[in-house]
C-alpha cells in the first residue's frame, strides 16, 4: 500500500510541473499575440522557473529514495539540463531578447511538456499496476 502512495505523490508532482510548463507556454503565446508586454511576460515566467527546477530535483530525489531507479533515471536528463542552464546563468528569460528567442523558448517548453506527459503516463501505469497488485493480495 505504501508504494501506491509513492506513485500518487509522483502523480501530483508531475501534475504541478505540467501546470507550470503550461503557464509558461500561455505567457509566451500571449506575448506572441501581443496580449501582454515583454516585461510582464518575462517576469511571470521567471517567477516560476526556480520552483520548476526545485520540483524536478525533488521528484528525481523522491524516485531515488523510494527505490524507483528507472523513473529516477528518466528524470536525470531533464534535471541535468536544468542544472546546466542554471550554472550557465541561462535559466532566466531576458526582457530585451524575448522576441528573438520566442520561437526557441516555445519549442523548449513544448519539449518539456511532452517529456513530462510521458513521465505522467508511466507514473499512472505504475500506480494502476501497484493498485491491482495490492488488490490481489487482499
Amino acid at each position: 500500500m505504501g508504494d501506491l502512495y509513492v506513485w500518487l505523490t509522483s502523480f501530483f508532482f508531475l501534475i504541478a510541473l505540467l501546470v507550470i510548463i503550461v503557464f509558461q507556454l500561455m505567457c509566451l503565446a500571449d506575448l506572441e499575440f501581443d496580449y501582454i508586454n515583454p516585461y510582464d511576460s518575462s517576469s511571470r515566467i521567471n517567477k516560476v522557473i526556480i520552483p520548476e527546477y526545485v520540483a524536478v530535483a525533488v521528484l528525481c530525489l523522491f524516485y531515488l529514495l523510494t527505490g524507483h531507479w528507472c523513473m529516477s533515471l528518466l528524470c536525470v536528463p531533464y534535471l541535468y539540463y536544468n542544472y546546466r542552464l542554471y550554472t550557465r546563468k541561462q535559466h532566466l528569460i531576458d526582457v530585451t531578447e524575448i522576441f528573438n528567442q520566442l520561437h526557441w523558448e516555445k519549442k523548449l517548453r513544448l519539449f518539456k511538456l511532452f517529456y513530462l506527459i510521458i513521465l505522467l503516463f508511466l507514473s499512472i501505469f505504475w500506480m494502476i499496476l501497484t493498485a491491482l497488485e495490492d488488490h490481489d493480495y487482499e
